[in-house]
């Protein structure tokens, strides 16, 4: 599957009050890797900045006065776009944007373009009700590095994005085993594979306490977010 992690900075928080998109980033990823392809373009909105939108971003009107409008960069980023699964944290924000963008080209709404459009601020509150589902909460959480976050950033947003993607849904991935030899590396794991090196000798490692807890901690998430239906927990007989 293909799969776009998609930010977005813009000159204010409404686009029906004329705020207009200023930096977009999109990021690749397929079948659950990313590809190291990406779109990313600074826009000149040919307008204001809000002074709080400013304080997030910290992108001037000045550094924008020679980048190119959204309308010079909108064919590229609908090709690139085009028939994947868009990932953004608080999709309606972006959406939003991005289609009143499109409208003022006459185009039409990004959803007519992908295949669907995955919300991971929604899956965050399914997944953690009542805590704080922000992108920084979510890389705490996770354990994923954000340190160069010190302001938001469209590309390095999206690719922060994705390594909380992963680690949010990792165990829903098809189970691939690591056979422990660098000599496999590249090569496409397959039922032959394991046949080939089934009388290997295999080197044991007994999980830690502390891994033990982080593996129930990942099974309680997907037990919930699949409403029950986490097939690696034991169940009771109901005979």
């Amino acid at each position: 599957m293909r799969q776009i992690f998609l930010d977005t900075e813009t000159t204010g928080l409404e686009h029906k009050l004329g705020h207009r998109i200023i930096e977009i980033a999109g990021v690749e990823m397929f079948n659950r890797r990313l590809t190291n392809r990406h779109f990313h373009s600074y826009l000149n909105p040919e307008r204001d900045i809000d002074a709080g939108a400013l304080a997030v971003h910290g992108i001037s009107r000045e550094f924008l006065v020679d980048k190119p409008r959204f309308a010079d960069v909108a064919v590229e980023f609908l090709d690139f776009v085009r028939s994947a699964e868009l990932v953004i944290h608080n999709a309606t924000f972006d959406i939003g944007f991005l289609n009143a963008e499109l409208a003022l080209l006459d185009m039409a709404p990004i959803g007519t373009v992908c295949s669907a459009i995955c919300d991971t601020l929604r899956m965050a509150k399914d997944l953690h009700p009542g805590k704080k589902n922000n992108l920084n909460a979510l890389c705490e959480r996770y354990g994923v590095d954000n340190s160069q976050r010190t302001l938001h950033g469209a590309l390095l947003d999206a690719e922060i994005l994705a390594e909380v993607y992963l680690a949010m849904t990792r165990g829903q991935e098809s189970l691939i085993i690591d056979l422990g030899d660098d000599n496999n590396a590249g090569i496409e794991v397959t039922s032959n594979t394991f046949v080939a090196n089934r009388h290997r000798p295999q080197l044991v490692r007994r999980a830690s306490p502390e891994e033990i807890v982080a593996h129930e901690d990942v099974l309680a998430s997907i037990e919930q977010f699949s409403k029950g239906k986490c097939l690696w927990l034991p169940r009771e007989s109901s005979g």
